[in-house]
Formats: structure tokens, C-alpha cells, sequence
């Protein structure tokens, strides 16, 4: 399979419903080979199956979040302004 016939597929697959459905029900790799093939473009399963799985790895900014080296803020978490556990939060210190 060639690069170019990859992106040529999904292009026509983003404008055809019924090809869309077909993949949905596509059951494993062969599936969408065989049905790349009756569309008229050559794809492998082999290379299929490894474009998949270098989409399916976590990008940096993923690991990062997961990590905990993101902004638990603009995540959604806590932040300091706002209580945690079952405490209240005391009034601020003024001398």
C-alpha cells in the first residue's frame, strides 16, 4: 500500500455513507482491504494494521496530562480556591 492510496481512500470514504457503513462493519483488517479493493485502490493489511497502531499511540501532551505534569486547572480539577475532602476551608489569615 502506498501512502498516496491510503489518503485517497479515506477520501472518498469521508464523501460515500455506504462505503462508511461498510467499514463499520468490517470485522477485522481483511474486511477493509477487500473493501478498499472493490473501491479500486490497493491497501495491505500488514500496513493497515501498522498505520493503526501508530495512531493509536499517546502524544506527548497526553503523557504529560496523565502524568501529572498538566494544569489540574484547566483540566477541570481542583484548585486551590476550592475546598477538598470534607473540611471547610478556613477564613484567609489577616494579622
Amino acid at each position: 500500500m502506498s501512502e498516496e492510496q491510503l489518503k485517497a481512500f479515506l477520501e472518498v470514504v469521508k464523501a460515500d455513507a455506504g462505503l462508511q457503513e461498510q467499514l463499520k462493519a468490517a470485522g477485522d483488517a481483511d474486511a477493509v482491504v477487500a473493501i478498499a479493493k472493490a473501491a479500486g485502490f490497493v491497501i495491505s493489511a500488514d500496513e493497515l494494521n501498522s498505520k493503526a497502531e501508530i495512531s493509536r499511540e499517546i502524544s506527548e501532551e497526553e503523557l504529560e496530562g496523565v502524568a501529572g505534569g498538566g494544569d489540574p486547572v484547566l483540566a477541570g480539577g481542583p484548585s486551590l480556591d476550592t475546598p477538598c475532602g470534607p473540611y471547610p476551608v478556613p477564613p484567609p489569615y489577616r494579622p
